[in-house]
């Protein structure tokens, strides 16, 4: 009679046991890895022997793109970094991920199918540490006028997410203020010429060494003309340079021009320009060999689609040659050296004739 009481217990615990609902009693907290490490995540679960247990890799933006990596203890993906273990004692699925690569991040699944429309499941999301990228819709490269209010923007992914900063080139200061601005844009409300130049975006997430991008900002502006000496003099029959500093962007038209014409290259006058940089330029006049009419004013203009600046050089009469223009030194250099060999060879020569 004993035994019959007690096989009736144990089938209505079994019975009892049979109609419990499955369910999953632990699963692992959010992992934060580097790349190349290894992750293990644990699903522990009850009452469910007799139904297959998965664990699925889910997109939580689209439903339709979802990867089955094992079910019960067999891996469905081909992948050696990718491993399943079973510990039956507890009842824990465990799912390896070696060298995790940055793809790997996500949401994983683990989940027991009970029927077609009758599912358990739990998710633990795997963040992969990852060093900062720009992003291509970040600020290139920027061309704008004087005065101009300008936004650069700087964005940048990677986990965690990446702190931006601004900086321009050689530590100069920013028109905000200061040598560093953080924030994702740097607004200039009115641009000036003196802005212009690289700057630099920088990204930290304290992963790696972070990203950096050059951003060339290009200011146009009307020009700008400078004399370094205005007032000049030569005598008759010496060469004289007249010259000008220009500074403008775009580069500027430049002439020079005395007495209302407009002066080229002939005999008289020898014209050159020469670019130090994008926004520089030095302009020269040489005077060739002075007469009385070449004395006076020579304007030097300058101009392009945002304005148009002159400045004026005085070249007057002086009795004594200025040596201490370059040109007149070099000729009295070569003077002194020809008269030097000149009167070596009259030497040579008187010496010959008395032996």
């Amino acid at each position: 009679m004993r035994a019959v009481i007690l096989a009736l217990i144990c089938a209505f615990l079994q019975t009892v046991a049979a109609q419990r609902t499955p369910t999953i009693s632990y699963i692992s907290q959010e992992q934060i890895k580097d790349i190349g490490e290894t992750v293990e995540l644990q699903c522990s679960i009850q009452y469910a022997q007799d139904y297959p247990v998965l664990w699925i890799k889910v997109n939580r933006e689209s439903n339709s793109e979802q990867v089955a990596l094992s079910t019960g203890t067999a891996l469905i993906i081909r992948d050696s970094r990718f491993s399943i273990k079973h510990d039956m004692a507890a009842a824990t699925y465990v799912l390896q991920v070696k060298d995790i690569q940055e793809t790997d991040a996500g949401f994983y699944q683990c989940r027991i199918q009970i029927s077609v429309n009758n599912l358990i499941n739990a998710e633990v999301e795997l963040q992969v540490r990852r060093p900062p990228i720009i992003s291509d819709n970040s600020t290139q490269s920027l061309v704008v006028s004087e005065g101009q209010p300008v936004m650069l923007e700087c964005y940048a992914s990677g986990f965690p997410p990446p702190r931006i900063s601004w900086r321009r080139e050689n530590n100069a200061i920013l028109p905000t203020g200061g040598s560093i601005y953080r924030g994702v844009t740097l607004k200039i409300s009115a641009i000036r010429k003196e802005d212009r130049g690289t700057y630099y975006c920088v990204a930290e997430n304290g992963v790696g060494r972070g990203a950096r991008r050059n951003i060339n900002v290009e200011v146009e502006f009307a020009p700008v003309i400078t004399a370094p000496r205005p007032r000049l003099g030569q005598a008759l029959q010496y060469d004289m340079d007249l010259e000008c500093h220009v500074e403008a962007y775009p580069p500027p038209a430049i002439t020079w021009v005395k007495d209302d014409i407009q002066l080229s290259n002939n005999q008289h006058y020898s014209i050159s320009h020469f670019a130090t940089a994008d926004e520089y330029t030095d302009t020269t006049i040489r005077v060739i060999t002075i007469e009385k009419r070449q004395y006076g004013e020579y304007t030097c203009r300058a101009a392009n689609k945002l304005g148009s600046a002159e400045t004026k050089v005085e070249l007057f009469e002086i009795s004594m040659p200025n040596i201490n223009y370059p040109g007149l030194q070099w000729a009295t250099a070569n003077r002194c050296d020809l008269l030097k060999w000149l009167y070596l060879i009259i030497s040579f020569i008187v010496v010959a004739i008395m032996l």
